[in-house]
């Protein structure tokens, strides 16, 4: 398993996960709108001079079979960035391999890396495989609102 960071030339592998996200979240329910995201918007905002986004792959035998969307938040509260988790999605076929939980340790190690103070993002309450990775990983719930669940994550304090 190698994650690596998606460049402009994988514009279009980028699309098809989103897609494929999408395609995901509207089968448990979480997702019934359409998608005006394009090839073009994802080049103009992830691949310019300030990113608005990053996105990493998780390759098994040099073939895409995850990717993580983010992005950082800065909170003038506290500080300090955040990071924001945006879409995990790893290929129906190859979940349960550690595809995800190498994709969430290296956001975890950029993380630590930019001097963030949590990761967050949330779920779908009805994505109960997801919710159990996530918890597995020391992942807590912090918010619910019907079936959308926030989560925060900070894997430096778990560490002995």
């Amino acid at each position: 398993m190698q994650i690596r960071a998606a460049t402009s030339n994988d514009i279009a592998l980028i699309f098809s996960f989103i897609q494929r996200k999408a395609d995901f979240d509207r089968a448990i329910g979480a997702f019934t709108g359409t998608l005006q995201v394009s090839e073009a918007k994802l080049r103009r905002t992830l691949f310019n001079r300030d990113p608005f986004a990053y996105v990493l792959f998780a390759e098994l035998e040099q073939r895409a079979i995850g990717f993580a969307f983010y992005a950082f938040r800065y909170s003038s509260f506290v500080g300090q960035p955040s990071l924001w988790l945006d879409d995990l999605y790893v290929v129906e076929a190859q979940r349960s391999q550690g595809a995800g939980t190498a994709l969430m340790q290296h956001l975890a190690k950029v993380a630590q890396d930019n001097d963030c103070s949590h990761l967050a993002w949330n779920a779908d309450a009805r994505n109960l495989r997801g919710l159990q990775f996530y918890q597995r990983l020391g992942a807590e719930i912090t918010e619910q609102h019907g079936d959308r669940c926030w989560l925060r994550w900070v894997p430096w304090l778990l560490e002995p």
